[in-house]
Parts: structure tokens; C-alpha cells; sequence
């Protein structure tokens, strides 16, 4: 493929990805899940002159308890500093809206990445120029119309930025090797200077560790391949380690130095406590923290199914459902891919990521803890089942002595069976982000009316902190689905008079009909629509209760 044919395919993929992504963006009108709100806050209060800082206070983890608090206690910021480009050019008024640009064009690149790296496999794969030309092109149309994909590109969180790193850092990583073990003319195209892609890589890690802590499993497979599958020395490899290591190091450095005078310590002080996990809703405890003893007293059984269930939890709800029928096609044919060099890294970081997140936090994955780092899993998925369809089309081919190229037709099925699950996926996505958005429209009003208004005087503790703190703009607290002495105990500390709880199949608020001695200290208030009358199923305040802290 020539340099302007390369540049030509490169282009038409960006700009059907981003074409398909922007309007997805458009449909999706509220920052869910949750999570993105908060990369989207803390880039408004940037954008705003407030620092990085939330208003949310919606883990109790890590010290110290605050509210308004240092952002980043647990993520990392580089999502929201990129959101908070676009936004300091269109201004804050649309806040959402222009966070979103940064999420469509990081993971409009992802298409891009994945043809490249689709290229170089089938290069090193030898395969006839149609081909390979085909299954390059196709792995990136597919990647352009897979749902997942897609919709990382509504949400500007971690996800899609993550992803794009992870597949550039793993063909860094392909051409550095193949230049180490003197292949580069053969199987790949040539590589670049080795000490130039050696700071490179460094810098894409270092980026995408500034993303997620997951990038450690990125640098992890760089380890892996330059130790065990380049040439050389030991001091040669080595140096192919060190140099990407030291600067992305330098790249990290200041943001741990941040962290450190903010809460004391260099890294996420939650991730050992996230392991402990019993319920996906230990992430808001207050009085009762995850715990190793807390943590054994389950007994074996509960530990050993949670650990199946988050296994099976990441396989299924993450990789096969939302994928179906490339995940499922791709998982089957990673036998025939899998010793390929070009795919080790992203294989091997795919395998610890997949593996960390399934057996070492089974309950915390369940609320996304892979999802938001499977980005370029998908990817690898899209590639090994583009890879089946060729080949079964080639043995069809040749039992029915084809003779006109047919290398289109695996693509092709690929795009036409993905389609309408990405269209489900995305309307899926806009009815929740619409359902969410009338809910906290509705909500500050409603309150108003009962006699309880929002203010920015106290803070409140809610069941949806990091919503309720970005749409109204008040100081929030998580609410601990623990007892109402907990909760009592937090109000007196922080000074909160109103708790406001969604169903959700919490716990709370059904802890208030045991009527325990703290029970009567929560007296809710009757909400009621524009009319005037009370709330009834269909009004986007049902399923929404209000309490005033009486005691």
C-alpha cells in the first residue's frame, strides 16, 4: 500500500467514525453513567477557575473527607483536561455539549489505530494485497460501526481516550520489536529511529497511565515482549525497557506529586479496599469500609461465586453481548491469531487487564471496572473475526472455484450483523441520558415547592451524588447504604439537612420501615408535579424520595 493510499484509507475511516460518533453524541443529552459527570464537572470547575475539584464527595476511602474536594482520589484526570479543552473555547454554558467533542474525536481515532494495527498483522501474515488491503480497511469499518465503540464516544470519560492509547502503545510496541529482532523489512513496515519510538512509547504509556491505572498492564506487555521475544543482550533489552519506563515516569511525576499533597500519598488510595468489596455499593461506605476480615467472613462459597460471577460478568455483559455476533465469532477465532507478533501486546495486556479486573476485584467489575478499559479488546475481537470470515471465505471460494475477488463479503457481513445492535445501543443510551436529564431538571423545583430548596449553603446527601452535584450545582455526599446511625452520623458531621434517595434496589430507603432508633430522625417530604399534585408513576420524580434530617 502506498504512502497516499495508506493516508487515503486512513482518512475515509476517520471520517466515517467520526461522521457515525457525532451523531451519537447528539442523541445522548446527559452525562451517563455517572462517572461521566464527574470527569465533566471537574473539567467545568477547571474551566471555570475552581481547580480540579468536585463538589461531590462520593467515596469516604480516602482522606481527607471534604466537600468541596481535591478531584482524583481514585481516577485519573486526563479525561477531564481534555474535556476541558473544547470547553474553555465554547464556554461552560453548554458544558456537556462541548465535553463531548474531546470523547468524539479520541474515539474516532480508534478505527484509525485499528486499521493500522489490522495492516501490520496482515502483513506479517503475508497475505495477498487484496486481501490484506481488505481485512486493514474492514477491521476499521467495523471498528467505526461497533456499538461499544460508538457509544464510548457519546461519553467523554476514560474510555475511548484509553483505548486510543492502549492500541497506539501496542504498535509502538510491534515496531519496535520487529526493528530489535532485525524483521522490520520482512514482516512489518520499517521501524522508526529505535531511541525516538523508545521515548514515544514512553509518552503514550505515560498518557495513558494519566487515563487509567490499568495502563501499568500496558507497560507490563511491553516488559514481557522486549525481555522474552526481542534480540540482543540482556543489557540491549534492557535499555528497551528502561528508556519507555523512565519517561513515562516523567510524564506521571507531576501528577504524583499532586496527588500526594492532596491526600497524602501517591497512589489510589482506594484500589487494595476495592478488592474487599461484598456488594457493588461498598464503594460508598462511611462507617463500615471494606475490610480483609469483613472481606473472609462471607466464607468460601460467597468468595468463590463472586469471584465466577465477576469472571462470567466481564465475558458476557462485557465483551459477548454488547459485541454480538463479532465478540463471539472473534473470541473462537483468537486460536488462529494468537501467536501472531504483531498481536502480543495487546494480547498479553488484554489477558492481565481481563484477569486483574475478573478475579482480583470480582464485585467492583461488575459496576465497570473492565468495561472502561475493554476499548481495545473490542478492537482485538473485531480483527480475529475478520480474520475467521476470511478464511472460511477463501475455502468457499476455492470448493466453489470462485474467480472474481471476494474478500469484501466477510467485512460486509461483519458491518451488516452489527448495525441495528449498535442502533439499540445508542437509543438505549439517549432514553437513559433523557430520562436522567427531565429527572434532575425537575427535581431542584419540586423541591422548591415542598419547601426544601437546594442550596449551595449545605450539602446533601444523595443516593446520585455526582449527578445531583453537576446539574445543580450544590455540594453533595454519597449516601452509605449502611444504617441510619451511619447515615445520622454523617449529616452531623458535614452538616446535612436533606437526604434525597432513588430506588434502585438498595438497600435504602427500605432501612427506614425497620424502624430502628434512627429511623425516626428521617421525616420525607411529599413531592408534587408542576400542577401541584403528588407524584405518580410515569412523572419523572417517581421512584424518588425526599427526607428532611430531623435529629
Amino acid at each position: 500500500m502506498s504512502r497516499r493510499e495508506a493516508w487515503l484509507s486512513a482518512g475515509i475511516i476517520f471520517a466515517i467514525a467520526l461522521s457515525i460518533r457525532a451523531a451519537a453524541a447528539a442523541a445522548v443529552s446527559f452525562p451517563v453513567p455517572e462517572n461521566t459527570a464527574y470527569y465533566v464537572g471537574v473539567a467545568r470547575n477547571l474551566v471555570e477557575g475552581r481547580g480540579l475539584i468536585s463538589d461531590s464527595l462520593w467515596s469516604y476511602g480516602t482522606q481527607p473527607l471534604a466537600v468541596p474536594r481535591a478531584a482524583f482520589e481514585v481516577w485519573m484526570p486526563l479525561p477531564s483536561l481534555l474535556a476541558a479543552i473544547p470547553m474553555a473555547i465554547l464556554g461552560t454554558a453548554n458544558w456537556f455539549r462541548a465535553a463531548q467533542i474531546s470523547s468524539v474525536l479520541a474515539s474516532a481515532a480508534i478505527p484509525v489505530l485499528a486499521w493500522r494495527l489490522a495492516a501490520d498483522v496482515a502483513a506479517e501474515m503475508a497475505l495477498p494485497i487484496s486481501r490484506a488491503r481488505t481485512l486493514g480497511i474492514g477491521t476499521g469499518l467495523v471498528s467505526a460501526i461497533l456499538g461499544p465503540l460508538v457509544m464510548f464516544g457519546a461519553v467523554p470519560d476514560s474510555t475511548a481516550v484509553f483505548a486510543a492509547l492502549s492500541l497506539a502503545a501496542c504498535i509502538l510496541m510491534t515496531r519496535i520489536a520487529a526493528a530489535a529482532v532485525g524483521v522490520g523489512a520482512n514482516a512489518l513496515k520499517p521501524a522508526p529511529a529505535p531511541a525516538l519510538a523508545l521515548v514515544a512509547l514512553g509518552l503514550v504509556v505515560g498518557l495513558a497511565a494519566l487515563t487509567r491505572s490499568e495502563a501499568v498492564w500496558l507497560a507490563a506487555a511491553w516488559a514481557a515482549m522486549a525481555w522474552f521475544w526481542t534480540a540482543g543482550d540482556r543489557r540491549s533489552r534492557a535499555r528497551l525497557i528502561a528508556i519507555p519506563a523512565v519517561v513515562s515516569c516523567l510524564v506521571v511525576a507531576p501528577w504524583l506529586g499532586r496527588t500526594t499533597l492532596a491526600f497524602g500519598t501517591p497512589l489510589p488510595g482506594q484500589t487494595i479496599s476495592n478488592a474487599f468489596f461484598t456488594h457493588d455499593y461498598d464503594v460508598f461506605a462511611y462507617q463500615s469500609q471494606p475490610s480483609l476480615s469483613g472481606y473472609l467472613a462471607q466464607g468460601w462459597p460467597t468468595i468463590l461465586g463472586q469471584h465466577v460471577n465477576g469472571f462470567m460478568h466481564d465475558l458476557v455483559n462485557v465483551l459477548v453481548i454488547p459485541a454480538f455476533p463479532v465478540s463471539v465469532v472473534g473470541l473462537i477465532a483468537l486460536v488462529l491469531v494468537w501467536r501472531r507478533r504483531s498481536l502480543r501486546p495487546l494480547l498479553v495486556a488484554t489477558a492481565l487487564t481481563y484477569a486483574t479486573t475478573s478475579l482480583l476485584f470480582p464485585v467492583a467489575t461488575v459496576s465497570g471496572t473492565f468495561l472502561h478499559a475493554a476499548g481495545a479488546t473490542y478492537v482485538l475481537l473485531a480483527f480475529s473475526c475478520l480474520v475467521a470470515l476470511d478464511a472460511l471465505v477463501v475455502r468457499i471460494g476455492r470448493i466453489r472455484h470462485w474467480t472474481r475477488p471476494v474478500a469484501w463479503i466477510g467485512p460486509g457481513i461483519a458491518i451488516a450483523a452489527i448495525v441495528p445492535l449498535c442502533l439499540i445501543s445508542v437509543t438505549t443510551l439517549s432514553l437513559e441520558a433523557n430520562d436522567a436529564r427531565i429527572r434532575y431538571d425537575a427535581l431542584p423545583s419540586a423541591m422548591t415547592r415542598a419547601g426544601v430548596p437546594l442550596t449551595a449553603a449545605d450539602p446533601v446527601i444523595t443516593s446520585n451524588p455526582i449527578w445531583l452535584a453537576e446539574s445543580a450545582r450544590v455540594r453533595t455526599l454519597a449516601l452509605p447504604q449502611e444504617s441510619p446511625e451511619s447515615v445520622l452520623a454523617l449529616a452531623h458531621r458535614f452538616g446535612a439537612t436533606i437526604l434525597i434517595v432513588t430506588d434502585d434496589g438498595r438497600p435504602w430507603p427500605g432501612v427506614l420501615r425497620d424502624r430502628g432508633s434512627g429511623a425516626s430522625c428521617f421525616k420525607e417530604v411529599v413531592l408534587t408535579d408542576n400542577s401541584g399534585t403528588n407524584v405518580q408513576a410515569g412523572s419523572p420524580l417517581a421512584g424518588i424520595h425526599v427526607f428532611r434530617i430531623v435529629c
